[in-house]
């Protein structure tokens, strides 16, 4: 049975969202096509009619998901114009980002993962990281733009590093201790 090209459109959509939240739970290893296409609702059969590989939806979930974090994080800014740096931080260095892994922070969950897939996927991230970093220069700091600009990749490293390691804690109230401190050191800059 043939689908309408709307129908066809939302079911793309709708694996590459199941995809992006499974990958980031699990990791690109972690969840194979059919359990994708399950959660999906969809027949693993129909598959190979949206994506010619695993690797393809791969990289065309984490497109998704990089865009949306950009998108997202465009949003707290401009949702705190007096306060913008002190949103994206309390926004990005939460319990949420932590706990949920699903549909927390994608260069937390996947970062380590992107080098075996090559450099279509590495540009993916390294143009996603640089689109966050510019969202970070324009709201920190500095006499310069390369001041802004050095500021802003090191508090986007320390960030991400901050979520990647409240993840591993086994205390939660730990983990929360490094997000604060890190909240509160890089609002102080």
């Amino acid at each position: 049975m043939r689908v309408s090209r709307e129908k066809f459109a939302e079911n793309r959509e709708k694996i590459l969202a199941v995809a992006g939240e499974l990958f980031r739970e699990k990791g690109f290893d972690g969840i194979g096509v059919a359990d994708i296409m399950k959660a999906a609702g969809l027949t693993h059969g129909g598959f190979y009619g949206h994506f010619e590989s695993k690797d393809e939806l791969a990289c065309e979930a984490s497109k998704a998901l990089v865009a949306r974090s950009q998108e997202r994080w465009q949003e707290v800014v401009e949702a705190a114009p007096e306060a913008p740096r002190d949103a994206l931080l309390a926004h990005y260095l939460s319990h949420r980002n932590v706990v949920e892994h699903g549909t927390g922070c994608v260069f937390a969950a996947l970062t380590q993962e992107v080098s075996r897939y090559g450099p279509e996927m590495q540009s993916t991230f390294t143009n996603g990281l640089m689109g966050m970093a510019a969202i970070l220069e324009e709201i920190t700091p500095g006499e310069t733009q390369e001041e802004r600009r050095r500021k802003a990749l090191a508090d986007l490293s320390t960030m991400v590093g901050a979520v990647i390691l409240a993840r591993a804690m086994d205390t939660p109230t730990l983990s929360e201790e490094l997000l604060a401190a890190t909240r509160q050191e890089l609002a102080s800059r």
